[in-house]
């Protein structure tokens, strides 16, 4: 038993070893130690508070940009909107300028066709005319040289007005 059992000069002296090293420790190390996890706890701490405070700030610019995007999308929409508008109105006007303009094409066409159809028809109407008169005295003439033909002629006329 007595392995088990420690000797009172044993027990005295890790008394004093360890109320030395507990001593040394509380001297040199123990405030050390205790201040550099004072300073980690604050830093810590601090992390935090500024981890929030940084979330808290995304958030409000989170907000902040939505409302932008928005303002943004509304913008535009209208830009959009008065483009369309302008391009219709333009487009509208082209196509009523282009209108008239087709209309004022064809009634000048009207009348240039009107125009040369009066001077063809003048122009068959003396040609007709011309070869009428030629054809007539080709034939008064061959009918001239006969009398008979020539009582003929003049009855069938006077027939006719009448």
């Amino acid at each position: 038993m007595q392995l088990v059992t420690p000797a009172i000069g044993l027990v005295f002296w890790m008394l004093v070893t360890f109320s030395l090293l507990l001593f040394i420790l509380k001297k040199f190390a123990w405030k050390p130690i205790l201040e550099s996890i004072r300073n980690r706890e604050q830093t810590i701490e601090d992390s935090l508070s500024l981890a929030e405070k940084t979330k808290s700030e995304m958030i409000r610019l989170q907000g902040e940009n939505e409302s932008l995007l928005a303002e943004a999308r509304k913008e535009r929409d209208s830009m959009l909107k008065e483009a369309r508008e302008m391009r219709d109105k333009i487009v509208g006007d082209a196509k009523s300028l282009a209108d008239e303009e087709a209309k004022k094409l064809m009634n000048r066409a009207q009348d240039e066709i009107e125009k040369q159809k009066s001077a063809a028809i003048a122009e068959i109407k003396r040609e007709v005319s011309v070869l009428s008169v030629q054809i007539a005295e080709k034939l008064m003439h061959q009918q001239l040289e006969n009398n008979a033909a020539q009582q003929t002629i003049i009855e069938n006329q006077l027939s006719q007005l009448n």
